[in-house]
């Protein structure tokens, strides 16, 4: 059955390519394509590394949350411990550094709960989302400067209610990683999650 939609057009060649800013964390250029049928067009590319997130759960299934403050909206926000990927580092080993420097939290049983890219239309770069068990408190806090964060524990139930109700807002993006959550604890056979699964309604 045909799809709806014109035909996926074949990829366009780059006539020109102009950067306009690059900073350690981000850069942005912007391209000049010819596309198959002759005709050009101008794209803006935002280059960012790739980025992590964890849903760290404690032994007695609290979950791993920081209250941070984000200047763009002048708000503290409450997010799940994240982060960016540095370079030639694993993700993997990035949300482990992340997890560890903004609330002091170890584990060492991670699972990847999956990894798409997070604006394809503008930027680069992907999102790879975890799940952490028996996250376990071993340290201080090592924040970069300028970063405010507050690490804190809520029961997992009482944060899917509250997510439910409102009554939390995490990032858009950090809800793509619960639903993620949600396929792996209805397909998982690890004997400790089923409890949480059944409790969650999953």
């Amino acid at each position: 059955m045909a799809g709806w939609g014109p035909r996926r057009p074949a990829a366009g060649r780059v006539l020109r390519s102009e950067q306009l800013i690059e900073q350690p964390w981000m850069a942005l250029r912007r391209e000049r394509l010819r596309d198959a049928d002759g005709s050009t067009a101008e794209h803006v590319v935002l280059e960012y590394p790739d980025w992590v997130d964890v849903v760290a759960l404690t032994a007695d299934f609290d979950i791993v949350l920081v209250d941070q403050y984000r200047h763009p909206v002048h708000e503290m926000r409450t997010e799940l411990p994240a982060g960016a990927v540095d370079r030639n580092e694993p993700p993997l080993q990035a949300i482990q550094r992340e997890l560890r420097e903004e609330t002091g939290y170890v584990s060492e049983d991670w699972h990847l709960l999956g990894s798409a890219p997070v604006n394809p239309a503008w930027q680069t770069n992907r999102i790879h989302s975890f799940l952490a068990l028996g996250a376990r408190h071993a340290g201080e806090q090592e924040l970069d400067k300028g970063e405010f964060i507050r690490g804190r524990r809520l029961p997992f139930l009482e944060f899917l209610r509250q997510v439910d109700q409102g009554e939390l807002e995490l990032p858009l993006l950090q809800l793509a990683g619960l639903y993620l959550l949600q396929q792996f604890l209805r397909r998982t056979a690890d004997p400790r999650l089923a409890s949480l699964r059944a409790r969650a309604g999953l």
